[in-house]
């Protein structure tokens, strides 16, 4: 362990899945493992087991739940923070992060506050809690600029970048599952074989995309390029309107028996590693994009639209992919040129899980010392 044992405690409104949740459980991770004390609070979720299996602790608390009555866990987590005493509390989304920094107020000595921006939240006072950490941690560059142009009062000294990353030892370069999962993932998903995949990875909201790549598959098939849709982790409770939606459209557009729409899943290696082509075709612009990296670092091409942290990745780790967005005839075309022939993929030397750790753990060791 590189100076004193710290306790940090990392504010998420849930651990179900999403970014900020992998983040929140790779840094636990990396804090256990220098010796320091790790606390997530959060109201719970399928990664809290874990979380826990991996030497953090769990205090269930609803922080993230959009009700008047959250604001009475302030006084609860105030009570947490004196009995925990943390040097670090780390909160990744909004309320969250206003019932930490509420609870924080009054108290003396205070633990240091960091935020992470996560996400291109609408710019408002309800956002601008992010963006009131000592330090506020943005996941590229595009939050940055984002942040100074929305709260010009922010201090820039207090915004670092810190890139998502990847673990090189998780996404392995050229991997490939064996036959018998690639035969009991097509025994799942018929309508997927015979011939190159296209998978959109993502949660079930319409941000993600799902309608232009279903409309991209349609595209295609009028070129002549067989091809089929995988909108993986799209299925979700809750969500049943809108995948709905999409399976209407896929109708419409006579595409359904070419379509497969998932709950999120634990092999997301071994299924983008199938395929012939991920996309990423957020719209609005994503904040990061972490599929891009994955991809990319199992050697799989990409083809995503251009702005935000998508396009700031693929500049950086890959220019053919970069798309147009609004122009589904150039995506099309775009598409067809990768799937006759993708440009060759380097190994990844930046955008490394190690460094994302090393980077924030540096950061928390600084503001401590500031005590």
């Amino acid at each position: 362990m590189s100076g004193p044992r710290l306790t940090v405690i990392q504010l998420v409104p849930a651990l179900e899945s999403g970014g900020a949740e992998r983040s929140t459980l790779e840094i636990a991770r990396a804090l256990i493992a220098e010796g320091h004390r790790s606390i997530v609070v959060s109201a719970g979720g399928r990664l809290v087991a874990q979380l826990v299996e991996e030497g953090s602790e769990h205090v269930e608390l609803p922080i993230g739940r959009k009700s008047l009555r959250t604001l009475g866990l302030i006084r609860h987590l105030r009570r947490l923070f004196v009995e925990l005493r943390p040097d670090i509390v780390h909160a990744r989304s909004r309320l969250p992060a206003w019932i930490g920094w509420l609870a924080l107020r009054p108290l003396r000595p205070r633990p240091h506050f960091v935020t992470t921006m996560h996400g291109l939240n609408s710019p408002g006072r309800y956002s601008a809690i992010m963006t009131r950490g000592e330090r506020v941690i943005c996941v590229s560059n595009s939050v940055r600029d984002y942040a100074l142009h929305h709260y010009p009062g922010t201090d820039p000294a207090r915004l670092v970048v810190i890139p998502r990353g990847v673990d090189p030892a998780e996404f392995p370069f050229g991997y490939q599952p064996d036959d018998g999962w690639r035969a009991a993932f097509f025994d799942q998903f018929p309508q997927l074989r015979g011939a190159p995949l296209l998978t959109l990875p993502g949660r079930g909201t319409r941000l993600k995309g799902h309608a232009d790549a279903i409309r991209l598959l349609a595209d295609l098939g009028e070129r002549g390029v067989a091809a089929r849709l995988l909108l993986l982790g799209a299925r979700e409770a809750g969500r049943e309107a809108y995948i709905a939606e999409l399976e209407a459209l896929a109708a419409s557009l006579g595409v359904a028996d070419r379509l497969a729409i998932t709950p999120p899943r634990s092999d997301v290696r071994d299924v983008l590693a199938i395929s012939a082509l991920i996309l990423q075709l957020s719209n609005p612009p994503e904040s990061f994009g972490r599929t891009v990296v994955e991809a990319l670092a199992l050697c799989r091409p990409v083809l995503g639209y251009a702005h935000g942290g998508v396009g700031e990745l693929l500049s950086e780790l890959y220019p053919a992919g970069r798309a147009t967005p609004g122009d589904p005839a150039r995506l099309a075309e775009h598409a067809a040129e990768l799937l006759r022939l993708a440009p060759a993929i380097a190994p990844l030397a930046s955008h490394r899980l190690a460094d994302m750790q090393r980077d924030t753990l540096a950061l928390y060791r600084d503001l401590a010392a500031t005590s």
